[in-house]
């Protein structure tokens, strides 16, 4: 196994924040690492990488024990983490020479300019970090994990802040060095993690409820047929519960709506004939009988209730 976790618990002060947390990551795999803020995603991701110590467990990479071979497993892994912590008065070419150093890396200019080329700096590479926009910042984060060449890569929210297209250009990164490297990253964008990965681990409230293929995590949960719209105005959704077979409505951020409905009839063209009514322009209205998102939030519902 690249990655093993075994029965990490980890306090501070009186907080219990990870709770018996166990979980492998193979190589080679593409692993999801999902929950809500506070879940204990990056205290766990800290303690894989070394940066943080259990209070009691043991965490393994490529075999070898963290506690005991800090440097040796540092070499042999990747992180970014979600803050990306850069030396903005550094020039990208300089920090990535600098990183080369730490690292003892040979031939340091072959090495930068394959990187710089590998994370598409190539056209900002003369810039000072500070000067970047919050996307190429993002990969000069990714070029400075991956200069080393590690086995295993830990990614904490590596799409963060990123418009729609830097979302999608670091989406293929991704996708591309899972073909040769283990990966473990944490997202709470559902179709990121679904874009990118076959399996999930969900963490809440410090405890892992669930570790299972997308597969098998849409099987455990039986959920509605739903309905996912997205419309240029707020709308009162009492009206669209009126709707015959719509079964319930969630407004899962401003102007975003799931809209979950029996299997037997398709609301569609009420919903749309509605709207129209309304003078509401609908800019998404899609079926997603299976979405990955309503599935997670339903599984750490009932999670919760247990």
């Amino acid at each position: 196994m690249s990655i093993e976790l075994r029965h990490i618990v980890k306090r501070f002060g009186r907080q219990l924040v990870l709770d018996d947390v166990s979980f492998t990551v193979g190589k080679g795999e593409i692993v999801g690492f999902l929950g809500p803020n506070g879940a204990g995603k990056s205290t766990t991701m800290r303690i894989i990488t070394g940066y943080l110590k259990p209070d009691a467990g043991e965490v393994r990479v490529c075999g070898q024990p963290v506690e005991e071979q800090p440097l040796a497993i540092r070499r042999r892994l990747g992180y970014l983490a979600e803050s990306n912590p850069l030396y903005y008065d550094m020039y990208v070419r300089e920090f990535l020479y600098f990183i080369a150093g730490v690292y003892g890396l040979p031939n340091k200019r072959a090495t930068v300019e394959r990187i710089i080329e590998r994370t598409g700096l190539g056209p900002e590479a003369h810039k000072k970090i500070g000067q970047l926009s919050k996307g190429y910042k993002q990969r000069v984060g990714l070029a400075q994990a991956l200069i080393h060449d590690p086995e295993v890569l830990i990614l904490d929210e590596p799409t963060s802040g990123l418009d729609p297209v830097q979302v999608v250009e670091i989406r293929h990164l991704i996708r591309e060095l899972g073909k040769e490297k283990t990966v473990l990253f944490s997202s709470h964008i559902i179709q990121e993690v679904n874009a990118l990965c076959d399996r999930v681990v969900i963490i809440q409230s410090g405890r892992i409820v669930a570790d299972q293929s997308i597969h098998e995590l849409r099987k455990s949960i039986h959920t509605e047929p739903c309905l996912i719209l997205q419309v240029s105005q707020r709308i009162d959704t009492g009206y669209l519960e009126h709707i015959n077979s719509v079964i319930r409505v969630e407004e899962v951020r401003p102007m975003h709506y799931f809209i979950y409905h029996s299997e037997e009839d398709d609301p569609q063209k009420s919903i749309i004939e509605w709207l129209h009514r309304q003078g509401v322009e609908i800019l998404q209205l899609s079926r997603s009988d299976s979405d990955l998102e309503s599935i997670v939030r339903t599984f750490m519902q009932k999670n919760s209730d247990n």
